[in-house]
């Protein structure tokens, strides 16, 4: 099925339904409403017209989980998403805290072949400006480094930061902080009862919270001598 021949709010469906499965459980009537801001109700009307189009299997109180031409579609929309917030990063210098909504209006209108020129512009890129993995042209997404979040870091480990959720207040606070992709942190200590953790940052540190911190993966870092 081609893209066309959808709308914009079943396209909209299909990368929520998408988002929702990949720890594989079905995705929940009452999260793609959450997800979307949408009534239950609205999302069961939803369900049932992507189901008839067979981009969808839904099951009543079970939730919906994709067909592989409605992943394949899902995967389309955003491998344009994650392309598009890349280009208004690299190449117009669009804050990374702007570009998700500015993507969210362009991914249903640019055409295969805008597509294919901007990945060629930015080199065939495989992540977005914060860390997400642009799926290729084939469906599939390349391989993420190994990663967990900075809750579930260790203290004193060397950490760079590899991934951040795209929440607008979120990157905010994070650029208040001096934290980006790639930044070498490390996780100092974890206050107790859920309280921040503190973390060096070169030769300062900051608190951050338990929920920015569940929204911030790292990796192991190996300092080069210039962090010294």
């Amino acid at each position: 099925m081609d893209r066309s021949a959808i709308s914009t709010a079943m396209q909209d469906y299909l990368k929520a339904i998408w988002d929702l499965t990949r720890a594989g459980e079905a995705a929940p009537t009452s999260a793609i409403a959450e997800r979307l801001e949408v009534s239950a109700a609205s999302v069961s009307g939803m369900l049932k017209r992507l189901a008839a189009l067979e981009l969808v299997v839904h099951e009543p109180y079970q939730g919906a989980r994709l067909t592989v031409t409605g992943r394949r579609l899902a995967l389309e929309m955003i491998r344009h998403h994650r392309l598009i917030e890349l280009y208004l990063a690299e190449a117009l210098g669009v804050p990374w805290d702007r570009v998700h909504e500015e993507a969210e209006k362009l991914e249903h209108v640019i055409s295969e072949d805008l597509e294919r020129r901007m990945a060629a512009h930015l080199g065939d890129p495989h992540f977005d400006p914060h860390g997400a993995p642009i799926p290729r042209m084939d469906g599939e997404l390349p391989p993420m480094p190994g990663s967990r979040t900075l809750i579930e870091a260790e203290a004193g480990s060397p950490l760079r930061v590899t991934q951040v959720d795209d929440d607008p207040e979120l990157l905010r606070y994070l650029d208040g902080h001096g934290i980006g992709l790639g930044t070498p942190l490390e996780v100092v200590t974890r206050e107790p009862f859920g309280g921040p953790l503190v973390v060096r940052l070169g030769r300062g540190e900051c608190r951050l919270g338990p929920e920015a911190a569940h929204r911030i993966r790292v990796a192991p870092h190996e300092p080069q001598e210039s962090e010294s």
